[in-house]
């Protein structure tokens, strides 16, 4: 039979009773953790700078519709102290920005997410009959089957503006049916940022400035360098930065074009939890958050099980990071003007989301290991080369009388560091689940690997041709080392 309310209401009563007289207190939720103050955040990045050694960066913290903390440490190329307001360039982050642009078109009536991307930007044509099958969706979460094991990179690094970067993917092709597998490559973006252009009839960063930028009070933030000046960028070589300047390159794109401020992401991570000034409606947003079918990203935004959302960027001298938990309300962001092959912003993001949650930071450490040990390498490959040289007709003496054929196959190995180097674009794709890296990418925050590689190919190479010579001039008539004069 149905309770009838008084029946609900005394056997509530009756089962409060039972626990008051059992001395049982009604459980209660665990309390928030305690919100990071604005000095924690200061003395942990103020440490991990001067720990890493990295030259400059700057960070933002957020919650809800605050700004938590924004601010700079460290020095640019000049000399001049980063504050919050220095800009960088933030690479692949800027994903998450064209996304958002898409999305608004999208809302605006002006684009379909789900129609035929080759309906919507004609001039997208390519050696694959597959393209039209395409959808503006599938490019936003890398799952049109675009990939950079099946476009020429290096070609496309030569555009000179978006419409020419469309057009030289005529000869270009899939690498898998579209919404069948996720596959992160940039060329999904820069169609995309070009897509805008045609659906809006603005260039793309004047869209961006109109619609994303101006709206949320990021003043600092463009998509060229004429307009806002990024900080000089460092490398890392051995464990010192060195300042380079960014090679000349066609970076107003959609995949990595924005550059911007601590400070100016402040009002875009807040608008990305859902808080303050909105750019698209509250299921635009939750689209952008949401993976698709075959993958973990979402709308230019990587997703985690925990509901936490994030990107990272890095291109030359400058690395990125952004992350937002809509749940709690927090956002971070970390920049730095400095590009090796550690990434201080990742263990910034990890130090600062634990503050977020109540939780201690791991204590800063020095982030120069992989390169000292690099250094260690090559100082040990040229040495070794050196005396390997010098010792080649000693080392021939001993193995006189021996096949020549047995000598040479013990000497293949030395050929090794050779060809890693050679390969190692390949290998660097390989170890990134198929990203491309052209050698300009490589000899800029790979450059200690390199220079490592290239001592100890030349070490190995001189070694081999200093035995192979000596062999050829007659290894049968060298009298074995220790033998009667």
């Amino acid at each position: 039979m149905e309770r009838t309310p008084l029946t609900r209401h005394l056997a509530a009563a009756l089962l409060t009773l039972g626990i008051a007289t059992a001395g049982i207190a009604p459980a209660t939720a665990a309390p928030p953790p305690a919100a990071p103050t604005p000095e924690a955040i200061d003395t942990y990045l103020a440490d991990l700078t001067e720990a890493s050694g990295v030259p400059g960066l700057s960070a933002v913290v957020t919650h809800d519709d605050q700004v938590v903390h924004a601010a700079g440490y460290g020095h640019d190329a000049n000399g001049s102290p980063v504050t919050a307001d220095t800009p960088m360039r933030i690479a692949s982050v800027t994903k998450s920005f064209t996304a958002t642009a898409v999305v608004i078109l999208a809302e605006d009536g002006k684009i379909d997410l789900d129609g035929s991307v080759t309906d919507q930007l004609p001039e997208l044509r390519m050696a694959d009959p597959r393209v039209d099958d395409i959808t503006v969706r599938q490019l936003l979460d890398q799952t049109s089957g675009l990939a950079d094991t099946s476009v020429d990179v290096a070609d496309l690094a030569e555009a000179t503006s978006r419409t020419d970067y469309v057009a030289r993917l005529h000869d270009d092709a899939l690498a898998a049916d579209p919404g069948t597998t996720y596959a992160y490559c940039n060329v999904n973006f820069d169609v995309a940022a070009r897509l805008v252009e045609v659906a809006s009839g603005q260039d793309f960063g004047d869209f961006l400035a109109e619609r994303v930028f101006g709206p949320l009070g990021m003043t600092g933030s463009a998509t060229r360098d004429d307009v806002v000046r990024p900080a000089d960028g460092y490398n890392s070589l051995f464990g010192w930065w060195v300042p380079r300047p960014e090679p000349r390159w066609f970076d107003d794109t959609g995949s990595a074009g924005v550059i911007t401020s601590a400070a100016d992401l402040g009002p875009w991570l807040i608008s990305q939890t859902g808080h303050g000034r909105q750019l698209v409606s509250a299921a635009g947003l939750d689209a952008m958050h949401t993976p698709s079918d075959v993958g973990d990203y979402g709308l230019g935004w990587h997703t985690e099980d925990d509901g936490t959302r994030w990107h990272s960027g890095f291109v030359m001298t400058y690395r990125a990071v952004e992350w937002i938990d809509p749940a709690t309300g927090y956002g971070v962001a970390v920049l730095t003007n400095g590009a090796g092959l550690t990434d201080v912003t990742q263990t910034a993001l990890d130090g600062l989301v634990a503050l977020t949650r109540g939780e201690d930071p791991e204590p800063p450490a020095g982030s120069r290991t992989l390169d000292l040990g690099l250094a260690a390498l090559l100082i040990a490959s040229g040495a070794l080369g050196a005396v390997g040289i010098r010792r080649a007709p000693r080392w021939a003496a001993r193995r006189a009388g021996r096949a020549r054929w047995v000598t040479g196959l013990r000497l293949v190995w030395l050929a090794l560091p050779a060809v890693v180097l050679a390969l190692l674009p390949a290998l660097a794709s390989f170890l990134t689940g198929g990203r491309t890296f052209p050698w300009p990418s490589l000899l800029y925050f790979g450059l200690p690997a390199v220079l490592m590689l290239l001592v100890a190919a030349l070490a190995g190479l001189g070694v081999l041709g200093a035995r192979l010579g000596v062999l050829l001039r007659g290894l049968p008539r060298l009298r074995p080392v220790g033998s009667a004069a």
